[in-house]
């Protein structure tokens, strides 16, 4: 299942390098959200939080602190004596998230190409050569977890907490919408527009990285407004 193979490709990520202990809560918010933004988890769907411990294998205090993160976010709606409501996903709100996202990447993208240290353009071009790797070999599953890690990048590149606080949930949101309404044809084309706003940041081209940024959010409503008219 999805789910059981993002598992172990986060094992094996952790195996293979020196990051920083992760916490329990942390993994498991990530398998989760994955869940979501892939939909191993179906829009509208109930879960309950008893499933949700059996099926990621961590302890119940993880498991409910990523559900209640989740919640916040608002990928997950807690719901008492009914369950666990994932989101539903409704074209329009697409068009939504972007319009609320678009300003804070310009921010994100420049901070980032005036801040960027070496250690965050070590992971930009892990980032950039894994989505190349996933658009050669058509695997969207690895394109997506390429998408988050250069969201990462972002975020620490940036030095900028309080955008990247507003940036994150906004940035689930529209994977798990392009997951759904892009990812049989939208590989290639997503992926030129990130390694240029990576190349960008990298030069220290803050105008650059905000025009980069600008069309990759241009492109991505392109994508909504096709969704929205289904």
């Amino acid at each position: 299942m999805i789910y059981e193979k993002y598992i172990r490709s986060c094992q094996l990520i952790s195996i293979e390098t020196s990051a920083a202990f992760e916490p329990v809560a942390t993994k498991a918010y990530r398998v989760l959200e994955h869940m979501i933004v892939t939909l191993e988890l179906a829009p509208s769907s109930f879960v309950t939080e008893g499933a949700l411990i059996e099926r990621l294998g961590f302890g119940r205090t993880p498991v409910r602190e990523a559900i209640q993160r989740l919640a916040w976010e608002g990928l997950l709606d807690v719901r008492p004596r009914a369950g666990i409501a994932v989101a539903p996903l409704h074209p329009g709100d697409w068009l939504r998230v972007l319009d609320a996202r678009r300003g804070v990447e310009v921010v994100l993208a420049r901070s980032a190409a005036r801040f960027v240290t070496r250690e965050a353009a070590d992971l930009f071009h892990e980032a950039a050569l894994a989505m190349q790797k996933a658009v050669i070999s058509g695997n969207v599953l690895a394109f997506i977890q390429a998408d988050k890690a250069l969201d990462e990048a972002l975020a620490i590149a940036a030095d900028n907490p309080f955008a990247a606080r507003v940036a994150a949930p906004l940035q689930t949101h529209s994977r798990r919408f392009w997951f759904r309404y892009k990812a049989d044809t939208g590989l290639a084309e997503s992926a030129e527009h990130h390694v240029a706003l990576i190349r960008s940041i990298l030069d220290g081209d803050e105008e650059a990285a905000a025009r980069d940024a600008k069309k990759l959010m241009a492109l991505l409503r392109g994508h909504a407004e096709a969704a929205a008219t289904r």
